[in-house]
């Protein structure tokens, strides 16, 4: 068997280069990281967890005309997507306070927004992906006012579905981060959800309960990730029959 190209390996992936021209494949990682990278650990059987969860939420959105790069999971640990630019942004909806917003205002980590807010972060972990705003965007070229328009457009729909999705299994979404792909027909553009949807980029409470059910387990010390994402994904039904998680994360120096 021919050895795969590598093309990029970041904290929780690894993207080969794919078997027809314009798709790659993704490869979810056992890594956690946090903290920009400080904290570190593998954690086994989180990527397949992360893998399953990913292709669930993009294929939902697909069935509902968003978007995206997702073409096919290919096995338990990849999925075969669309080759898109990334634009250098990470995109957050925040429906509740907690994390980053809560110490920057002053607002109790829980506390409902009024409506949806969107913040733009610019993807360098070297600057710590600094919080930018749309002037920044424009100013620098990362993104034309249409791409806001269609930026905004995308994320308060993945919004509407990720919400209705969670709330009917008791998890509430407190926040949650996409990434932004452009694609090409010919002379003209469009843009599409890309990267992942996972308990990784998103912040997930109980709605009972308030446990967290997400990578603030891991940031937090709050016990067992593998068992957080596990709950996630049995309550969505798209847990493996095989097992394929533990709870004893090994630590990387």
């Amino acid at each position: 068997m021919a050895r795969r190209k590598k093309i990029y390996e970041g904290k929780a992936k690894t993207l080969y280069e794919g078997p027809e021209p314009g798709t790659i494949v993704q490869y979810f990682k056992d890594d956690a990281t946090a903290f920009n990278a400080e904290k570190k650990a593998t954690i086994e059987g989180k990527g397949v967890l992360n893998n399953l969860l990913s292709e669930y939420f993009f294929t939902g959105l697909n069935n509902m005309g968003v978007p995206t790069h997702f073409m096919r999971r290919l096995n338990m640990r990849e999925q075969l997507v669309r080759a898109c630019e990334i634009i250098p942004l990470e995109v957050v909806v925040r429906n509740y306070a907690a994390g980053s917003i809560s110490k920057r205002l002053g607002i109790e980590e829980g506390t409902q927004l009024p409506r949806p807010i969107i913040e733009y972060y610019y993807k360098d972990d070297k600057l710590g992906d600094p919080i930018v705003s749309e002037e920044h965007i424009a100013a620098f070229g990362w993104a034309g006012q249409q791409d806001m328009d269609d930026i905004v457009s995308l994320a308060l729909r993945v919004n509407d579905f990720l919400s209705g999705v969670m709330f009917g299994v008791g998890i509430r979404l407190i926040d949650f981060k996409i990434e932004i792909g452009r694609v090409w027909d010919g002379d003209f553009a469009r843009l599409i959800v890309a990267d992942e949807i996972s308990p990784d980029s998103m912040r997930l409470w109980d709605v009972e309960t308030n446990r967290k059910l997400d990578k603030d387990v891991f940031r937090r010390d709050l016990g067992s990730l593998t068992d957080a994402y596990s709950e996630v994904a049995r309550r969505l039904g798209v847990m493996p029959k095989a097992s394929v998680v533990s709870s004893k994360p090994t630590l990387i120096n």
